[in-house]
């Protein structure tokens, strides 16, 4: 599970830093790229949320 959570949270910075990319770039294009990024780490990390969710709701079950 940790390695999940570390992942999780690699995630989250990396969605920090599209963000702040997105905020700062001068062309539409970059803005696009980095709004399309950091949505694709959002997909990923709200998988990751689910999986740590089922995995604690299996250990809680057990």
């Amino acid at each position: 599970m940790k390695d999940i959570l570390a992942h999780l949270e690699t995630l989250r910075v990396n969605i920090a830093k599209c963000e702040e990319l997105e905020r700062s770039a001068k062309s539409d294009i970059k803005r696009s790229v980095f709004r399309r990024t950091a949505a694709h780490y959002r997909v990923l990390a709200g998988e990751l949320e689910r999986a740590l969710a089922e995995m604690q709701a299996k250990d809680a079950a057990e």
